[in-house]
């Protein structure tokens, strides 16, 4: 078990490397992870030219293990630190991709905050993944990407660009011209033409896929062709970044030179991306300006703490040089936005080239970054404002400076290589004066203790850091006595020369002046007192000066007119590893949602700003940013605004608005998945013996049909209601199979399956045609005579027909597992083209409620019957809600509306004389039961009841239940206290729009098989037409 573990979280296949981990671990398994993923800084470099690959290469031990471990493996498990190839960045050649990538994520398995934390699965979708939850999409929820091998990069650039709603239309809407096709000639138009392609199945795929990650092989095959080839040299991640939108850039110039050949600003790629700037400056006395383009901008992140310091460096290079005395030239220059795009991305460059030990490494240093950012400050237009205001900054600077010597000369006083803070010598010296001689009588202070010498110099900062006042220092611990005398630092050690000096006793005293008179005492004491209380002054109003200049700093680019380009960000990628290995995700704001979520590989889970930043900061673990992507203010709003009000079905609008080729794709691509699905279903059914079916397994066609709350089961597939409804007709399609010996023994399968078929829809139709009565609705026996009672389409009618015949539950003899087979295969034939899958689903979702809505009808009536009214009042509530939406498509899609009104009036009425008989009995536990009564069950009803077309007989039963309860007001047999609870009902009571109750939903009841329903429904049927008692088992 242990073992399976180890290698689903690391990724590493060869047990007896896994089983050597363990033992070392002592069979602890996150520890086991931590000495597979754990990386030493001293682990040795290896000559690439000169060592051969070792067997354990290219696994996730690619790391460095620790000793106990390292000794019960391969002596050549050391780290191979090769140069990298072309599609994985920055790692070895030789490496086996996937596994590399996995190393690197297992250490987000074993971490602290991360153990709650979904792992990404590396298994194929149907090996291990035996519930639909794990591979089924729920809902519109975003889907996943797959991982081919060291392509989550891939994967968190192409999520992060889906998920800007202008630029996922551009590449869904993009076509060419035939002419343009025909003539494009050269290799990387046909190469950008097909790429552009793929991206667009792609796109299609992650709006309409039922499947909880797509695969993105076919584009990602292009990518690597294209590195592979020899003029490519290797590249990093940021790299190919740069080329794929390169593609996607000379991919849509092909469709504007149709109408203006060679003018990229017509390009929806630059328009979208790209923008300009201005450089301006002087070099070597010479001014110059030039323009130029920019995509992803790219940031030093070596000496920032933010990005707008990142932007500001940025921004402007060199230094205002005014040495020359006869002329002020300026050497440096500074950049100057003039077009930002509807898109901007930072790229932060966490990577540098260590020269000395000649490999790349990551840098790790915190860099925080907003949620909003004010681009204002970096624009053209605002160069004369902007320009003051850097003045100022400088000014202030400079002044901050000075300000910040001036304090130091307090806190750092003295001419020697030791410096102490003035206000504190002034302290002791007072300390020192007041002090007895030795012999007299002890003072009323503790012993005095000097600092110790690695607390003589505090730095200026620390002192700026503390609150108002100088003498609470963390360093001293100091508090105010008579004359600042009390101490509380720990006693040093005394050096040597101190103890020859004279006893331990006399060592406990304090240094004293020999003699001082008391004029002298108070001439120095007044002087020292005034001194220092002159300094503290000095250094109050530094510190005050200091932190008014900071705040002026701090808030010189609030001005609102700085305020007025907000940019929102959209997007953080984030790398976790080193330079040469690591793992890529992201983080992307869903705008319809209004949260964060994180897109990791297959796995996309909710996550929030403080996840983001820990994970994205950098300078607390090895995983930080390395892009950011915000969007223009206008951008936001408008994704905001298409979303407003249509959260749910977003992408269903989108999909239903593709073009006929790309909806046909994600038709086909759905009809796989439950292709797949079902072949997987075969190949577990045969793993486990077969079994005879249960009466419980026989009942399942109302598992879907429970309530709203279920719905989840009827979205996850459409063959699971269909497999439902050829389960709940296996006793007649066996029947039907069964007729077939004579064709099966003469003509073969398909022909008794094709009898079979013809026979059976034959019987069917002829059913549908009959006359229905009060006691017998044909609806009930068979879905079909729902189907073509109510008009369904053909198609729909002959796939659900040969469902039946498919149906694994049928396997009693050679002959149906035969005719199964056939059935099976003729429904694999059976494409998107051919039905409306869609639609399919639809109908078999509404015979699904009718027989909910029969169910709950025929359990209330039977209920009502049998004077159970509290329970079966429930039922008939939730029968005519359901049957209401039937009705909507048609009469015949529903039961009798008027039949559930009557019977749910006729046990409002029962229960209303139940509840207001025992409120009136004024026994404190039957007036309970009666309050609750009318709580729980009328109130809600009548509630329901007001939410719908309301018929003038229900008014009038409402209106005979609250004169009911409105004739006791004021009796003078009821108490006050009862008087009091009366009151306190009727508001309820009279006005049902004053809140929302739900009524809580009815148990579920399963009927054994559609002839027992249907034998039910005519028993009670009867009964309500023959006034008399019906008595079921």
């Amino acid at each position: 078990m242990l073992l399976n573990q180890l290698k689903e979280i690391t990724g590493i296949q060869d047990s007896a490397f896994l089983h050597a981990a363990l033992k070392a671990a002592n069979g602890d398994l996150m520890e086991a992870v931590a000495f597979l993923t754990e990386e030493h800084a001293q682990a040795p470099a290896r000559d690439a030219a000169a060592a051969e690959p070792s067997a354990w290469e290219g696994s996730a031990v690619g790391k460095q293990l620790p000793p106990r471990v390292t000794a019960a493996l391969s002596p050549s498990s050391t780290e191979d630190r090769r140069p990298v190839n072309a599609f994985m960045p920055q790692e070895s050649p030789k490496a086996q991709p996937a596994e590399r990538d996995a190393a690197e994520r297992s250490q987000e398995a074993h971490s602290a905050e991360n153990k709650n934390r979904s792992k990404r699965k590396r298994c194929e979708v149907w090996g291990e993944n035996p519930k639909q939850n794990d591979w089924r999409r729920v809902g519109d929820w975003p889907v996943g990407m797959k991982n081919i091998g060291n392509t989550c990069w891939f994967s968190a650039v192409i999520q992060s660009l889906f998920q800007l709603p202008e630029f996922r239309r551009l590449v869904l809407g993009y076509s060419l011209p035939q002419t343009v096709l025909e003539s494009c000639r050269s290799r990387t138009g046909k190469r950008n033409i097909a790429f552009m392609q793929e991206l667009q199945c792609l796109f299609a795929l992650m709006l309409g896929t039922r499947r909880k990650f797509v695969d993105p092989s076919a584009a990602v095959e292009l990518l690597r062709d294209a590195f592979r080839s020899a003029e490519e040299q290797q590249q990093d991640v940021s790299e190919f970044t740069h080329k794929l939108l390169d593609w996607l850039e000379d991919a849509f110039q092909l469709a504007v030179n149709v109408k203006s050949p060679g003018d990229k600003s017509e390009n929806p790629m630059v328009q979208l991306f790209y923008g300009t700037f201005l450089t301006e400056g002087v070099h070597e006395g010479n001014t110059f300006s030039k323009i130029e383009t920019f995509g992803q901008y790219p940031l030093q992140v070596n000496g920032y703490r933010n990005l707008s310091e990142c932007l500001e460096g940025a921004m402007v290079e060199g230094e205002m040089d005014e040495a020359t005395a006869s002329q002020s030239v300026k050497y440096g220059q500074e950049r100057w936005f003039t077009k930002l795009p509807p898109v901007l991305t930072f790229e932060l460059s966490r990577f540098e080239f260590n020269q000395s030990l000649g490999q790349p490494e990551k840098i790790h240093t915190k860099l925080e970054f907003p949620q909003t950012i004010y681009m204002d400050r970096y624009l053209y237009c605002s160069k004369e404002l902007i320009q003051m205001k850097r003045e100022e900054m400088k000014r202030l600077k400079e002044k901050m400076v000075i300000l910040q010597q001036k304090l130091e000369r307090y806190m750092k006083y003295g001419s020697g290589p030791a410096r102490f803070p003035l206000p504190d010598m002034l302290r002791y010296v007072l300390e020192f004066i007041a002090t007895k001689p030795a012999g007299a009588a002890a003072p009323a202070q503790g012993p005095q203790t000097p600092l110790p010498p690695s607390q003589a110099e505090p730095h200026v900062l620390d002192v700026l850091s503390q609150p108002d006042g100088i003498l609470e220092r963390t360093d001293t611990k100091t508090e105010d006595g008579p004359f600042f005398l009390a101490n509380s630092s720990p006693q040093p050690k005394s050096r040597p020369a101190l103890q020859a000096l004279g006893s331990p006793a006399g060592l406990s005293d304090r240094p004293a002046p020999h003699a001082v008179s008391e004029d002298e005492l108070s001439l120095v004491r007044t002087c020292l007192q005034r001194w220092r209380n002159e300094i503290e002054q000095d250094v109050q109003d530094l510190k005050e000066s200091i932190a008014r200049i900071t705040l002026s700093i701090e808030q010189m680019y609030c001005d609102p007119l700085l305020q007025q380009v907000p940019y929102r960000l959209h997007a953080v990628l984030v790398h976790e590893g080193q330079a040469n290995a690591g793992h890529y995700w992201a983080f992307i704001y869903d705008q319809p949602r209004g949260r964060w979520l994180k897109y990791n590989d297959i796995s996309v889970t909710e996550s929030s700003w403080e996840e983001l930043e820990r994970d994205s900061f950098g300078g607390l673990k090895n995983a930080s940013a390395y892009c950011l992507m915000y969007i223009s203010d206008q951008v936001s709003r408008l994704a905001a605004a298409e979303d407003e009000g249509s959260k749910a079905g977003q992408f269903q609008k989108e999909v239903e608005a593709l073009p006929p080729e790309l909806r046909h794709y994600i038709q086909e691509d759905n009809w796989r998945l439950e292709q797949e699905a079902e072949e997987w279903e075969e190949e577990q059914s045969c793993k486990i013996p077969q079994m005879e079916p249960s009466p419980a397994s026989e009942s399942q066609d109302l598992s879907s049909e429970s309530g709203p709350d279920q719905s989840s089961v009827c979205e996850q597939s459409v063959r699971s209601l269909s497999s439902e409804h050829a389960l709940i007709a296996k006793e007649q399609t066996a029947k039907a199979i069964a007729n077939t010996a004579e064709a099966y023994e003469k003509n073969g399968v398909e022909a008794a399956l094709c009898e079979a078929f013809h026979e059976e829809y034959s019987r069917l139709y002829l059913l549908a045609k009959e006359t229905p009565t009060p006691q017998n609705d044909a609806r009930l026996q068979h879905v079909l005579v729902y189907f073509l009672q109510n008009n369904a389409p053909q198609q729909v009618v002959e796939r659900t027909l040969l469902e039946q015949f498919a149906d694994k539950n049928l396997s009693y003899d050679e002959r149906s597992i035969s005719i199964m087979k056939v059935a099976r295969a003729k429904l694999r034939e059976i494409g998107p083209d051919d039905v409306d899958m869609e639609e399919y689903k639809r109908w078999h979702e509404d015979y699904s409620l009718f027989r909910k809505v029969s169910v709950y009808l025929l359990t209330g009536l039977e209920l009502y019957q049998n004077r159970k009214y509290h329970e079966a009042l429930t039922y008939l509530v939730y029968a005519y809600q359901s049957n209401t939406k039937l009705l909507l498509k048609g009469t015949g899609r529903g039961v009798s509306e008027s039949l559930i009104a009557l019977y749910r009036r006729k046990c409002l009425l029962k229960l209303n004389e139940v509840a207001a008989s025992l409120f009136v009995s004024c026994e404190e536990a039957r007036v309970a039961e009666g309050i609750g009564i009318l709580n729980e069950l009328i109130i809600p009803c009548m509630h329901l009841m007001n939410n719908f077309e309301i018929s003038k007989e229900d008014l009038d039963a409402i209106e005979v239940m609250r004169n009911r309860w409105c004739s006791y007001l004021g009796r003078e047999d009821m108490d006050a206290k009862l008087q009091e609870k009366l009151g306190e009902l009727l508001p309820r009571l009279l006005d049902c729009s004053t809140e929302v109750i739900v009524l809580k939903e009815p148990p579920k009841i399963r009927p054994n098989s559609p002839y027992d329903l249907c034998s039910r429904f005519a028993a009670v049927m009867e009964s309500i037409h023959g006034a008399s008692a019906v008595t079921v088992k």
